[in-house]
């Protein structure tokens, strides 16, 4: 099916082209064939547009195309479509109307009411009938309705023909509610029992159970009542009121996996865009051909197919897509501009589609590349990665030399684990040292191969720098390597895995270094901890107190180091919202005004005699002036905590805690105790650092507070991310 038209419709629908859509339309009426289902979706299209009431005078038309429809149901489908848009109410159409509603209800025993109810019987005024009758006929005692207004869904408790009116419970409202039939008809959505509305209303814990027995058939029934949903739409249908809160980030990922694999949804490849339910089955095959037509470039090919492998191997199994598929990597691997990397990630992808052993390519591609260790770094698949270092290993000779340059650069520890493991095969013991020495010099350099090295020697001794010393050792540059990171912006994930390093069993990596290490060795440990912003100080103290059991007399530095006595860490406290305005700030500062501001000065410094310059002094400025914020936002984000929720305490009032008022007159007012980042005084959020936040920090519930001259108590303190 084509859609041809429909696709021109929908274009000037979009555009609000009504002249376009007339035009289009009395051409599309006067054709001598008809597609039904396009008949039925351009209808449906024009209903839902900006352009429905214009339209109203010209709907009559699509009876003619009407006519030529054979199925029953879509000529049902269309007519009442034409009803719903028509608006000219002329008397032959309502005798066409009555009539096409006593063949389709011929036994009502309403039927005489309902004629007149939905304006059949006078004639004035019919549009809608067909829409309103279904509606009418839908109405019986525990039937479901949506309500277009906003009420959310409803049951049915009473109706009556006599009153004109129905009685209905609703989710969104409070109580009954009565509606006359005039209402209904413009606020009422008649919904099958099955409907997922209907089924999340009337029986939820049924609903539930079905979600977890069966997530597929949940979501196609939840894309074919509501039509296409982003995640995020999907989770605001079915989190908590399907299923439960604590159960959702499980059960999605569960039901995501399977949706991937289901061949009546169609997947988006933005997450902020819909899954689309589709009309029929389409294989995963076809999916990927489809897409494969396209060309996309080496790359987006790889990542296409390699997820393609890895969610369907069963496909592969067809000797037919298998041949077609190598045909057309094969197709791939003829472009010029073919990085070493792609070519080879192909190649891998033939030899497993090869029916038969052949010649190997791979071996030979191994064999060519200048740079084996620029290919590794190329390569994004972690999964080809490790299997082009395989190859490596097998047909290069200076493989050894390869592993040893990638051992501190590749990011992934299992290639390190894997690098390090062919090394020690091989007996490369000195030279994996001299690699480890340069890593401890400079743990800067590759802070995640030193945290990854560090973890290994700490669970196995047989590794090179596995002894005391070395383990001495690797703390130490741990600890200087977490000073200097938390003094950069992009480190935030590494510091805290770091952190988590430390204290994970109650310190118990601590407590082993510390058990076999010296006193002088131990107290040096001690001195880098206290500067680490990130350790708190009940995390010093803790250092403190595990170097004092191994070596008693450090108890005096316990003394020196006393946090009691030690000056507070200035934190600014932050939420992760203010915390990413703050880092879009500096990011934008050093990455575009600062490039913008040079450009300034070149263009200023271009027109001469810079002494009566106005635009080259300006420009110096503004130069001093980004500088200045730059330094004084990078050093406050260098302060940075971000606040979580655990960390709220609500027994005083301090950062993070909403503090509720009520006034002596009884007027009641809220402010939030937040970071600078986050202060908005029109919405009553004080920074901690203010005047006013400084008199509130530290009192209770019942306490006393003068604000802005007026007398307040302190009514209720409760957690800001408890907020609703």
């Amino acid at each position: 099916m084509s859609m041809n038209y429909l696709k021109q419709f929908q274009k000037h629908l979009t555009n609000n082209d009504f002249p376009a859509v007339l035009t289009l339309w009395e051409e599309y009426c006067l054709g001598d064939e008809i597609e039904p289902e396009e008949l039925r979706r351009i209808l449906k299209s024009i209903k839902g547009s900006n352009l429905v009431e214009l339209f109203g005078r010209h709907a009559e038309k699509g009876l003619l195309l009407w006519e030529k429809i054979k199925e029953k149901d879509l000529g049902y489908e269309v007519f009442k479509l034409i009803i719903d848009l028509e608006t000219t109410n002329p008397p032959k159409l309502a005798a066409q109307t009555i009539h096409f509603l006593q063949s389709y209800f011929p036994n009502d025993p309403y039927y005489g009411d309902k004629i007149r109810l939905v304006g059949l019987r006078d004639c004035k005024n019919f549009q809608g009938a067909i829409s309103n009758y279904e509606l009418l006929t839908h109405m019986k005692k525990g039937s479901y309705v949506f309500h277009s207004g906003g009420w959310g869904v409803g049951e049915i408790i009473d109706i009556s023909f006599l009153r004109e009116q129905l009685s209905i419970e609703f989710d969104y409202v409070s109580g009954k509610k009565d509606l006359s039939f005039q209402n209904a008809f413009k606020t009422l959505i008649p919904l099958p029992s099955d409907h997922f509305l209907s089924l999340r209303f009337g029986n939820p814990d049924e609903l539930e159970k079905e979600a977890k027995k069966n997530p597929i058939k949940l979501i196609h029934t939840l894309l074919k009542d509501l039509g296409p949903l982003s995640a995020a739409e999907i989770k605001e249908e079915l989190y908590e009121l399907v299923i439960p809160k604590e159960e959702w980030a499980r059960w999605w990922q569960t039901t995501r996996s399977k949706i991937k694999k289901d061949t009546l949804i169609e997947g988006p490849s933005d997450l902020r865009k819909p899954f689309v339910l589709r009309e029929g089955e389409v294989r995963h095959e076809e999916t990927l051909q489809k897409a494969l037509e396209k060309k996309p470039d080496a790359q987006a090919l790889v990542q296409m197919v390699y997820t393609f492998f890895r969610d369907f191997p069963s496909t592969l199994k067809n000797d037919v897509f298998r041949k077609d598929l190598r045909e057309k990597l094969q197709e791939a691997l003829s472009v010029k501009e073919l990085k070493d990397g792609e070519e080879l990630q192909i190649y891998f992808f033939l030899q497993d589609l090869a029916t038969h052993k052949k010649e190997n390519p791979v071996e030979e591609l191994i064999k060519r590349f200048s740079s084996p260790g620029d290919v590794i770094k190329e390569i994004k698949i972690i999964a080809f990665k490790k299997r082009a270092l395989i190859e490596i290993c097998r047909f290069r000779s200076d493989w050894i030399e390869v592993f040893l340059n990638l051992l501190l650069e590749i990011e992934q520890n299992l290639l390190k684990d894997y690098i390090l493991n062919e090394l020690v095969k091989a007996k490369k013991e000195a030279e994996i040292i001299q690699k480890i020495e340069y890593l401890l010099s400079y743990p800067n350099y590759y802070p995640h191969t030193l945290i990854w090295y560090f973890q290994k020697i700490m669970k196995d001794d047989a590794l090179a720098f596995g002894d005391q010393q070395g383990r001495n050792r690797f703390f130490e540059a741990f600890l200087i390597l977490l000073s200097q990171l938390e003094q950069q912006v992009d480190f935030r994930n590494v510091i805290k895995k770091m952190y988590n390093f430390l204290i994970t069993g109650r310190y118990a990596n601590v407590r082993k270094i510390f058990q076999n290490a010296d006193k002088a060795t131990v107290q040096e440990f001690l001195l880098l901890s206290t500067k680490c912003l990130t350790l708190t100080d009940h995390d010093i103290k803790i250092f403190h107190s595990l170097a004092q059991v191994v070596h008693p007399s450090l108890g005096r530095l316990n003394k020196k180091y006393d946090m009691s006595e030690k000056e507070e860490k200035k934190w600014i406290w932050t939420t992760s919202e203010g915390y990413q305005k703050i880092k879009e700030r500096i990011h934008k500062i050093s990455t575009i005004e600062t490039v913008e501001n040079a450009k300034e000065i070149e263009v200023a410094r271009s027109h001469g005699d810079l002494r009566e310059n106005a635009e080259f002094k300006a420009a110096l400025e503004r130069k001093n002036f980004l500088q200045s914020e730059l330094k004084t936002l990078s050093d406050q984000f260098n302060q940075a905590h971000i606040l979580t929720k655990e960390e709220v305490k609500t027994d005083k009032i301090n950062v993070g805690v909403i503090v509720d008022f009520e006034g002596e007159d009884g007027s009641q007012v809220s402010y939030t105790l937040l970071g600078p980042w986050d202060a908005n005084p029109d919405q009553h959020i004080l920074s901690f650092q203010s005047k006013l936040a400084q008199a509130m920090i530290g009192r209770k519930v019942g306490e006393k507070i003068k604000i802005q001259g007026k007398n307040f108590k302190i009514s209720r303190l409760r957690n800001y991310f408890d907020k609703t």
